[in-house]
């Protein structure tokens, strides 16, 4: 049996995904930087490349079930094996409920729930071909504290997280005794170009300047600072680990004590 890792991550070419596949790479993972940017996934690439891991980028789009054959296929044809699949691309709307429209829906669904749908599909396919004995593989699903409480004017961004948490649940009842395990991560509020967005849009919603709704949010964390996506990255980097085998079916919030349950 090979000896190496190998791991996929969408949507790792800036922001959580990037922290996360650079902390994968720094594992012992080769990796394959997925993502919709075809340039920030090779910038991602030399970054690990130079370091001297191993990483290969490919271009997709995550709404499309083909694409993820395809990020499964680079691994396999460049590293020989898959052994973790991180669904970790996402989109937010921001909008009141009566604003939200059909193309809002079409949109962030396809991304945020289809897209996780068709990774664990291609991820379990390629599983299902290798002869791993009771190596445990791993599925990790990007979900948010916006899956565990709903927020004004994030329905659309809300009910999709709550959707990951689901499909997490029954994925890992459906794989776990093929010696495949499905968790998610459910990160707060994280200093990303995402959560630039946020803060403008609210801004357009709500008046007040670019900054206010950050500071607005962040004050919420018990820890007194927002999110890096490094701390991000070094729970998924547990999630990839053996230490986390017996773990499975979990949305884990790593929001610095924004939200306890």
């Amino acid at each position: 049996m090979a000896e190496n890792r190998v791991a996929v991550v969408t949507g790792s070419g800036q922001g959580i995904g990037e922290a996360i596949v650079c902390q994968l790479a720094a594992d012992g993972y080769d990796v394959v930087v997925a993502d919709l940017n075809e340039d920030h996934a090779k910038k991602v690439v030399d970054k690990i490349n130079a370091s001297g891991k191993r990483a290969v980028a490919v271009q997709g789009d995550v709404a499309k079930k083909a694409d993820h054959q395809r990020f499964v296929q680079t691994a396999v044809d460049n590293f020989g094996r898959l052994d973790t699949y991180v669904n970790n691309a996402g989109i937010m709307i921001v909008k009141p409920i009566t604003a939200i429209n059909e193309e809002d829906l079409e949109k962030i669904y396809q991304v945020n729930v289809f897209g996780d749908i068709w990774g664990i599909q291609a991820a379990v396919t390629q599983f299902q071909k290798q002869d791993d004995g009771d190596k445990v593989r791993k599925i990790i699903n990007a979900s948010s504290v916006a899956g565990h409480f709903g927020d004004a004017l994030m329905a659309a961004y809300g009910s999709t997280k709550f959707a990951v948490r689901g499909i997490t649940q029954v994925a890992a009842q459906e794989f776990g005794k093929q010696h495949i395990t499905v968790n998610a991560y459910c990160p707060g509020i994280v200093d990303t170009p995402m959560w630039t967005q946020i803060d403008r849009d609210m801004v357009k919603l709500l008046g007040g300047k670019v900054g206010d709704y950050w500071k607005k949010f962040s004050s919420s964390i018990s820890v007194g600072k927002p999110e890096t996506p490094q701390e991000v990255a070094d729970f998924v980097s547990y999630l990839g680990s053996p230490k986390s085998d017996y773990m499975n079916g979990q949305a884990v919030q790593i929001d610095g004590g924004m939200r306890m349950i």
